[in-house]
């Protein structure tokens, strides 16, 4: 009877340690999904930010090229010389010096002063 008994009782002992093992594990699971979750809530809003941060800076770009053409028109003498176009040129270098210009949008605007 003492052996049966005995039996029982770490069979008891067993059973509750695993029982309790199993909700610590689930409870910890439950804390690091949640912590997973705001990590990852905080890089996409980290995102969302550089992401807004880049569209204003083309804006800003897209914004004194514009002004840059507006500018530009009307400095061209009539006789449209070699000395005018040069000129341009050395804006449009200028300006593409500064990061204003990709390499495109100054291939663009020297063939059109070229053309011109």
């Amino acid at each position: 009877m003492g052996l049966l008994r005995g039996v029982a009782r770490t069979a008891v002992v067993a059973g509750t340690a695993t029982a309790v093992s199993n909700r610590v594990s689930r409870r910890q699971a439950g804390r690091w999904a949640s912590q997973e979750d705001e990590q990852a809530a905080q890089q996409q809003a980290y995102a969302d930010q550089a992401a807004y941060q880049q569209q204003q800076a083309y804006q800003q770009q897209l914004a004194q090229q514009q002004a840059y053409q507006q500018q530009a028109a009307p400095q061209a003498p009539a006789g449209g010389g070699m000395d005018a176009k040069l000129a341009q040129l050395k804006t449009l270098a200028d300006l593409k010096a500064q990061g204003v210009l990709s390499d495109a949008e100054f291939e663009q605007q020297k063939a059109a002063i070229l053309a011109g």
